[in-house]
């Protein structure tokens, strides 16, 4: 039978749909496993399932002449050199679709947690710093009513902006392409991106990170968000200049941040954002549902299984770039 190495625990019933098809070697430990181990697991192997975090270039390609398909567990796939794979006929793929709700379900939570400073007011509860606030102390600000600026409005950013509705929110957009369903959705575009970062009160980014997006975000781009404004970040790191992030915050040029992702990860501890009051960051917890994991897990699978089985693959991403009689 084929092998297949997977680089985490995934779900039982992707490891049972795996098991039908290929001799499995699964890598228990939480963390990535060491370079070296790495390569020797992959010596023989014919697929692998990648957890998004694992990177894999050419050097460890090269240890494995027999691999034809890599299924990364992810919507990003930054984590790989997608051109030497193909180079080496080696086809890609990631997880899209199945990780939308439970991305935009926190996205807005992270709006709220930021907005009504629910993180702040709830380490304070274990210090004794419960008190009976007047009127006027220890404000937040609401979230319904305002405006949404969504920064990419593929499946992430339109599902935000469907939620967001649920809150009255007006939403403007800003994405490489116009929405064809504004009118259903309700929405408007902005024709640049300084327009929607000056109209907004939240700003929530839906973006893959690649040469034209990363610091997207910047800081002349901060300078045109309102003093009460929001920047949520659910996509990559990257996409925002943390250290003009930094800047904005520590000078309240702007209310608030909510970070799922960081620009290092994990963010180091002695990093300076972490002190700040006015942001909330997460440990890239965008995806880590149980629904969604069992999702992402079988389509990973799915994706190997129909390398294996000689069959189009679900959700390729490199296809495109492998000639004809060239794939492995």
């Amino acid at each position: 039978m084929p092998k297949v190495f997977i680089t985490r625990r995934i779900a039982p019933e992707a490891i049972a749909l795996m098991s039908q098809h290929a001799e499995i070697d699964v890598w228990e430990q939480e963390k990535t496993p060491p370079r070296k181990e790495f390569a020797r697991r992959l010596t023989d192997a014919d697929g692998m399932v990648l957890w998004g975090q694992d990177e894999v270039g050419g050097e460890l390609m090269d240890a494995a002449p027999r691999l034809k398909v890599i299924a990364n567990i992810g919507v990003g796939y930054n984590n790989i050199d997608v051109e030497a794979a193909a180079k080496r006929g080696i086809r890609v793929s990631n997880t899209p679709g199945v990780v939308t709700d439970a991305t935009a379900d926190l996205a807005i939570g992270l709006m709220i947690a930021i907005a009504r400073r629910v993180v702040e007011m709830a380490n304070l509860v274990p210090k004794g710093g419960w008190n009976m606030w007047g009127p006027m102390e220890m404000l937040g600000m609401e979230v319904s009513g305002k405006t949404l600026g969504i920064i990419g409005m593929g499946r992430i950013g339109t599902a935000v902006a469907k939620r967001a509705k649920g809150f009255d929110m007006k939403v403007l957009y800003y994405s490489r392409r116009r929405c064809p369903v504004e009118d259903a959705l309700g929405v408007e575009y902005a024709p640049d991106l300084p327009t929607l970062l000056r109209k907004s009160d939240f700003v929530s980014i839906h973006v893959p990170l690649n040469k034209e997006t990363r610091h997207l975000i910047g800081a002349k781009e901060l300078s045109y968000m309102k003093p009460t404004g929001i920047l949520v970040n659910t996509a990559r790191g990257a996409v925002v200049d943390q250290k003009a992030l930094y800047q904005a915050l520590k000078t309240k040029q702007i209310w608030g941040a909510a970070l799922d992702v960081t620009e290092e990860e994990p963010i180091p501890l002695d990093d300076p954002i972490l002190k700040l009051d006015n942001v909330v960051i997460v440990p890239h917890i965008g995806t880590q549902t149980l629904e969604t994991g069992i999702k992402m897990s079988m389509l990973a699978v799915q994706n190997v299984v129909a390398v294996l089985k000689g069959e189009p693959m679900p959700t390729c991403v490199n296809c495109h770039l492998i000639g004809k009689g060239q794939a492995r």
